[in-house]
């Protein structure tokens, strides 16, 4: 009966030899994600306070994190209202080269950011096929904020489509029949039945779309356009600290973004779980 309980026991484990995979689990994450930004901590705390406050509340550097911030926010939310539209398409409805369109959805993910970045410019640059239709009146769109704000709707849009897409193909449509029946209308049958499931979906792909978009380099460095103070992003600047050799100075604007990134995934997760409580009440 002992050697019973004794194999029970053993059998609960889930993955055979628990202490090596962890063990590979935790030198791998160290050496990819917790040592590289502990470098950064390290080096920045070579720095006296007064030297790095003066890197990183420069004007050009202050204005680079708010151009970088509110255009991210911006296409983060803009792809919040898109991927559900888009996800709610694929899902729900069965037309002609569906899963054509569902493939196109992570060509984001597949594309070479610079290759994006070429494109998205060389199509709506005032010579371009859309930018030249908005140029008549007097609307530019590459080398603007609106351009940056553009480039990182396109790298971010797969993360929130992902994020929703499975949480609706398990939600039951019964339930919104039967609050049709009941008399609700469109707009109460989303708001009061669909939105509560597929919001904490709908913010984990928001937190993934921002934390992509102000981050993002190689998409968003062509259609920028970089004017000092209008259109420079936080990794350009970052890239022009390097290439001066001014290791300290690049090392303070990452601490601040690393920040920055925890921050904001503290308070997106907070959110989430406060959101899944509260659909599950």
């Amino acid at each position: 009966m002992v050697h019973n309980m004794i194999g029970l026991k053993k059998k609960k484990r889930v993955i055979p030899g628990f202490g090596i995979s962890m063990g590979i689990t935790m030198t791998f994450l160290s050496l990819i994600v917790l040592i590289p930004m502990v470098s950064i901590v390290i080096t920045s705390s070579k720095m006296d306070i007064t030297q790095f406050l003066q890197i990183i509340t420069d004007p050009r550097i202050v204005a680079g994190f708010r151009v970088s911030l509110i255009s991210a926010l911006i296409a983060a939310l803009i792809n919040c209202a898109f991927g559900v539209l888009i996800a709610w398409v694929l899902v729900r409805y069965d037309f002609p080269m569906k899963r054509v369109v569902d493939g196109i959805i992570e060509l984001p993910f597949a594309l070479p950011t610079a290759v994006a970045g070429i494109a998205l410019t060389a199509l709506y640059s005032n010579n371009g096929w859309i930018g030249g239709f908005f140029a008549q009146f007097g609307i530019a769109i590459s080398y603007t904020q609106t351009g940056i704000i553009l480039a990182m709707i396109f790298v971010g849009i797969p993360f929130v489509v992902r994020s929703i897409q499975p949480v609706l193909e398990k939600l039951d449509p019964k339930y919104e029949e039967a609050a049709s029946i009941l008399g609700a209308g469109r707009g109460t049958i989303f708001f009061r039945v669909i939105f509560p499931e597929i919001m904490p979906a709908m913010l984990t792909g928001f937190g993934l779309a921002f934390a992509r978009a102000v981050g993002e380099y190689g998409s968003v460095i062509f259609i920028a356009g970089n004017t000092p103070f209008k259109t420079e992003i936080v990794p350009l600047l970052i890239m022009s600290q390097l290439e001066q050799f001014n290791y300290e100075a690049a090392t303070a604007i990452a601490l601040v973004m690393l920040i920055i990134s925890f921050a904001i995934l503290f308070f997106i997760n907070s959110i989430q779980v406060y959101a899944s409580k509260f659909s599950k009440g």
